[in-house]
């Protein structure tokens, strides 16, 4: 569902001042969405087939070795509703197993996710599908033609769920909840697990690069966002985990003292000052069971691999 002109404006104003205050903020910041352009969604791409990015060929081979019993455990015929969806690969995967009833895939990337549509209509011609370009980070509501009649999947993997902080998770989960209305709901979620330091940081440090160039290009998305004038070259990518939070944190330092300007404003950064871009926290299979519990939805079935890397969970809605 293309955004309106109006409706396009509206969220390109309620960016800019997003960015202003975060990169004014006494620790500035910039939220992990606006990685999401259609260069950062191909970049995300690429670090999905390194060979330190775990993540992704963990959780596929959780949906391959489980297929059967996630079909159990979900049923057939839902509206499958993709958060996050990106070039959509992961939930077409699931299509022949769950057999939705029509698709809804969600991104903030809306060019983006257009192009991955059409491609993935060709293919399967007999779903219905009704792409959505959406910040769902604050709010959600499902598009009319989305809404009635059968239940609804919200499938959120790659553990984006681990952006949000356990406040903001609890108020997500709840808003999906309320998202269904009085139709039966169900989340598939997958979340990355705790694990060894050195293994999480190599995830988010690749030798290759491409996750620094990855964090470095949300300042380029940035500039034609707020007219900032940020230069990457100014700026070195950081990663690194957080023990006592659970989290692997992403940031950009500066190199040396540097201001940059953008239309009313100006924040000057001295050497070594970092820019907070992303947190992604790592679960326990007991957090997640609580925080589940906590928002409306009853005792999830899970799955995980041999190592126990990543989870797969379903819940229904209670």
């Amino acid at each position: 569902m293309p955004l309106s002109s109006t409706s396009a404006g509206f969220e390109i104003n309620n960016a800019r001042r997003e960015l202003a205050a975060g990169l004014l903020h006494a620790q500035p910041r910039i939220a992990p969405k606006y990685f999401y352009d259609a260069l950062g969604s191909k970049l995300f791409e690429a670090i999905c087939q390194l060979d330190e990015y775990y993540l992704t060929r963990t959780e596929a081979a959780i949906f391959r070795d489980f297929a059967g019993q996630i079909a159990q455990a979900a049923g057939q015929g839902a509206t499958l509703i993709d958060l996050g969806a990106g070039n959509c690969e992961k939930a077409a995967g699931l299509f022949a197993t769950l057999q939705p009833s029509r698709y809804v895939p969600v991104d903030i990337s809306a060019s983006f996710l257009t192009d991955a549509v059409e491609n993935l209509r060709k293919k399967f011609p007999h779903i219905p599908m009704h792409p959505v370009g959406m910040d769902f980070s604050e709010h959600f509501s499902l598009p009319p033609a989305a809404r009635g009649g059968v239940a609804n999947l919200f499938f959120y993997p790659g553990s984006s769920l681990g952006n949000f902080g356990p406040a903001a998770a609890a108020q997500f989960l709840h808003r999906l909840r309320a998202a269904c209305g009085d139709e039966p709901g169900a989340v598939l979620i997958g979340v990355d697990l705790v694990k060894s330091t050195e293994t999480l940081t190599a995830a988010y440090d690749d030798a290759l690069g491409v996750t620094a160039a990855f964090n470095l290009n949300i300042l380029r998305h940035v500039n034609r966002l707020l007219g900032s004038d940020f230069d990457t070259r100014d700026f070195a990518h950081v990663a690194l985990f957080n023990t006592a939070q659970s989290r692997i944190e992403m940031h950009l330092r500066a190199r040396h003292d540097i201001t940059v300007r953008w239309p009313g404003a100006a924040r000057h950064f001295a050497q070594g000052e970092r820019i907070h871009t992303e947190n992604s926290y790592k679960f326990t299979r007991r957090v997640l069971v609580d925080l589940l519990a906590q928002t409306g939805f009853g005792e999830p079935t899970c799955w995980t691999d041999p190592a126990e890397q990543f989870l797969l969970c379903h819940a229904r809605k209670i």
